[in-house]
């Protein structure tokens, strides 16, 4: 009679493991749809616009900066960007986050 109580917890025991790694497999499918899979787009929204940044086009880089993009210079990564009239900079492609907002009051 022990042997068949042995027995029986041995059996509950593997089913709680199955269960647990269930579990995890959902947590994960839910971490994946919620918090990964939504970055990752979002990654690749940003590098599709750094890719498509022209001359002309208004840009904000990291540091806060607004300009107007003078010249892309693909061969090293950068741009030069002109923040106030004669005034260049040159900053690195992957340094730009967004569009500018178009300033109607100049």
């Amino acid at each position: 009679m022990t042997m068949f109580f042995i027995l029986l917890q041995a059996a509950q025991q593997q089913g709680g493991g199955m269960s647990f790694l269930i579990m995890m497999a959902v947590i994960f499918a839910i971490m994946w749809f919620f918090m990964i899979r939504p970055q990752q787009k979002k990654q690749k929204e940003i590098q599709n616009f750094r890719n498509s940044i022209t001359v002309g086009s208004q840009v904000v880089t990291a540091g806060g900066i607004y300009g107007t993009v003078k010249s892309v210079e693909d061969a090293d990564n950068t741009l030069i960007v002109e923040v106030a009239r004669d005034v260049r900079v040159k900053v690195d492609r992957n340094s730009v986050y967004a569009t500018a907002p178009v300033d109607n009051k100049a």
